[in-house]
């Protein structure tokens, strides 16, 4: 599938931009465990919330995201039966190793039919390659999953837009790809 080359061929580009290699869990991590019993507040995952939407507010235009870094076109318009992720914009600079908060290495949008694209959810990845840890890298209290397809480390993150499947979950029913006419915002 021609997303499929293109995102391999962007993470082996984008492998090359790798830093300092870092742990994964902010300072408000919470273990579900530690939820279920009453050891930590859900509202540190809320506080975690609060800051991924501050920062990505200004990417609802999908302009400003370009200019601050997500142009990297990773993917074409994804869909399934489980519902839509929408295109996959990628920030170079992010793509190193390590996960945090404030800093989301994809930005998803759904095309509109006007051509728009509307910012819908964010993704956390770490290559495969870069994590060299026994345990899985963890942001909001959750594991990343590991994703074979794609040789990456995932965790998606529907902020923007209300998923029935759940907040962390791969696939949004309400997000399609009905209008991809926004395709050739891609190349600009």
């Amino acid at each position: 599938m021609k997303w499929t080359a293109q995102l391999l061929a962007a993470m082996a580009l984008l492998a090359g931009c790798g830093g300092e290699r870092t742990t994964t869990e902010t300072a408000y991590d919470i273990h579900p465990r530690a939820l279920a019993l009453g050891e930590v507040s859900p509202s540190a995952e809320g506080k975690d919330l609060a800051t991924l939407r501050r920062v990505t507010a200004s990417f609802h235009d999908f302009d400003v995201a370009k200019h601050a870094g997500w142009s990297a076109p990773i993917t074409d318009c994804m869909t399934s039966p489980a519902g839509g992720m929408g295109f996959h914009f990628g920030n170079p600079e992010f793509i190193n190793g390590s996960v945090r908060v404030d800093e989301p290495e994809l930005l998803l949008y759904e095309p509109e039919s006007n051509g728009r694209m509307r910012l819908v959810a964010v993704e956390y990845i770490i290559p495969n390659a870069d994590w060299h840890s026994a345990q899985p890298p963890r942001l909001f209290g959750r594991d990343l999953q590991p994703n074979a397809q794609f040789q990456v480390w995932a965790l998606h993150v529907w902020v923007w837009e209300n998923n029935p499947a759940g907040i962390f979950a791969d696939w949004n029913p309400n997000v399609n790809c009905d209008h991809t006419t926004a395709v050739s915002t891609m190349s600009h």
